[in-house]
């Protein structure tokens, strides 16, 4: 399997002092982009995912930000059978809110670590098609709740220009699904614990 996954997130601020970046008062704007594609060996199509989840956050006081993310997700995978006629293709898609509160600590006017605790939902459906990803059919409706803390580490290399890098330590979700007729089809519920290092998210920064 080839696999290319590409994750940026963007994150602004407005500043107006050398230490403004997390100063009370200002605003945090930013947000996360989000593209994968995948292929499996003999398959004829990519699967393919992408998510746009812009956000904007508010300083109540120094170094403490709340704010929310809103956006959408989408990904569709090819699943190959015996025969083309075995094959299928899935749809998902999901309208994301992820309200979010973040603390900052300075180790210096540089350097700061932060913990971010969000509770990040999506409202969505499942489809199912043909093996070529056409007539897709809507099998479920998916909602999902969360909760998700991801330490990081800040660094100010200038006023207007900031780079972070951020884990996932711990999270909890729980998806419930609906049918087409809306009638309550199971769920599940799942909690990690534990920093993926080999796996971080990487943000650029920009101040004004």
């Amino acid at each position: 399997m080839k696999k290319l996954v590409l994750s940026l997130i963007a994150v602004s601020a407005l500043a107006f002092t050398t230490q403004a970046q997390t100063e009370k008062g200002n605003f945090l704007l930013g947000g996360n982009i989000q593209l994968s594609t995948s292929k499996d060996d003999g398959a004829s199509k990519s699967d393919v995912g992408f998510a746009i989840i812009p956000s904007v956050g508010y300083f109540v006081s120094d170094n403490f930000a709340i704010g929310t993310g809103i956006g959408y997700q989408y990904n569709k995978d090819y699943t190959q059978g015996a025969t083309s006629a075995l094959g299928f293709s899935t749809q998902t898609s999901a309208f994301v809110v992820s309200p979010f509160a973040r603390y900052y600590k300075g180790l210096n006017e540089s350097f700061k670590f932060f913990g971010q605790l969000s509770v990040p939902m999506a409202f969505g459906n499942t489809k199912v098609g043909d093996a070529e990803g056409d007539n897709m059919t809507k099998v479920s409706k998916d909602n999902t709740v969360g909760v998700a803390l991801s330490p990081g580490f800040a660094f100010f290399p200038s006023k207007n220009f900031g780079i972070e890098l951020s884990v996932q330590g711990i999270s909890y979700n729980d998806v419930s699904y609906k049918d087409a007729n809306d009638n309550d089809n199971g769920g599940n519920k799942n909690f990690n614990i534990g920093a993926n290092f080999f796996n971080p998210k990487l943000g650029v920064q920009f101040y004004f």
